[in-house]
């Protein structure tokens, strides 16, 4: 048995195995939740009612899904062009960082000039922590995989000691937290009375920038070029290392963005706990999206509306909410085995 390229793609090619992978999930979840004691019909019922059942959890599910879009879209936009950025973690405590030194008093304009200042110099924070790992693949080879995770440990390490000394909040009562933000400095309500802020009108703004970047743009038609073939790119004349360097700024600004919407838009301060996993769901978000910036929104969506459904589903059928991990965790491993059958096909010999 040996894997042969498929060259000419037709749709069905490339629609049918995501939504294999999709159903199989469910199936598997399923039976999963009757393992469990409970029948599972009403398990992915009380999931769709707890994501998207009433006004409530249908804002909550946007508000969950901002950050995810954001750093969904800066690991779709980093594999495209085969730079593995798994430090989006990392990129998003830093836009938060340079958000709540800011925020806290240092500037005290108005929030028409405040909070797209803030946007900006997140974006520039996230952007430059991505940097040093791309000029190292660059300049000397070293794999990026390896720095930008570690990144993630190195910089959550140095946000802990910021937290305890200079950043700590004097009337948090002893909390390793940050000072509040001002009022200028908070993303406004979408909703009055809810969560949902206009960091998510920001992500789906990201989300059309990014595809007409990728789509429209020289930059974008590099990206897809050095991502396809690395060498046959650099034959063409395409200067690789610099196109990797731009996708490691463009990326690691998008990951920013999400710990700017996070702490100007729901927390208001800088805690350890700021981010679940937001940086590392990213990467099922982009895989679940094939790495099309319109389908991160979509499927930031379906990421969230699991887990808000399943908080809501634990509580009402006693299923632990583990089961959403277990359905995202077997969505992505599907999506992978979905991606390899639509650019190859199993062959005798």
């Amino acid at each position: 048995m040996r894997l042969e390229a498929i060259e000419d793609q037709t749709w069905p090619r490339r629609l049918l195995p995501p939504l294999i992978a999709l159903s199989v999930t469910v199936v598997i979840a399923s039976g999963l939740a009757m393992l469990a004691g409970a029948n599972p019909f009403s398990v992915l019922g009380l999931i769709l009612q707890g994501a998207f059942g009433s006004q409530f959890a249908i804002l909550e599910t946007l508000n969950r899904a901002t950050p995810l879009i954001f750093t969904g879209l800066a690991v779709a936009v980093a594999f495209r062009a085969k730079f593995w950025n798994i430090g989006a973690e990392a990129q998003l405590y830093a836009g938060a960082l340079v958000t709540v030194v800011l925020g806290t008093g240092v500037l005290q304009w108005p929030s028409l000039a405040l909070l797209p200042l803030l946007a900006v110099l997140a974006v520039l924070a996230g952007a430059c922590l991505l940097l040093v790992p791309a000029v190292l693949k660059t300049r000397f080879g070293v794999d990026e995989v390896v720095t930008t995770l570690l990144f993630n440990f190195i910089f959550l390490l140095f946000i802990s000691m910021l937290l305890e000394g200079p950043l700590k909040d004097p009337m948090g009562m002893g909390w390793p937290k940050s000072a509040r933000l001002l009022p200028e400095a908070r993303l406004p309500r979408m909703v009055d009375g809810l969560r949902l802020h206009w960091g998510f009108g920001l992500a789906l703004i990201s989300a059309g920038a990014v595809w007409i970047i990728q789509s429209r743009s020289t930059l974008g038609y590099e990206m897809r070029a050095v991502g396809l073939n690395k060498n046959a790119a650099a034959f063409a004349g395409i200067p690789v290392n610099r196109v990797l360097i731009k996708t490691a700024l463009l990326s690691g600004g998008l990951a920013a963005l999400a710990g700017f919407s996070e702490v100007a838009g729901v927390k208001g301060s800088l805690t350890l706990d700021l981010s679940p996993g937001f940086g590392y769901t990213g990467i099922i978000v982009a895989m679940l999206a094939l790495l099309h910036p319109i389908g991160v929104v979509f499927a930031a969506l379906f990421v969230a509306g699991i887990f808000v459904g399943a908080d809501s589903m634990s509580r009402a059928a006693g299923v632990p909410t583990y089961l959403a991990d277990i359905m995202l965790a077997t969505a992505l491993l599907l999506m992978v085995l979905a991606i390899l059958l639509m650019r190859f096909r199993i062959v005798r010999g």
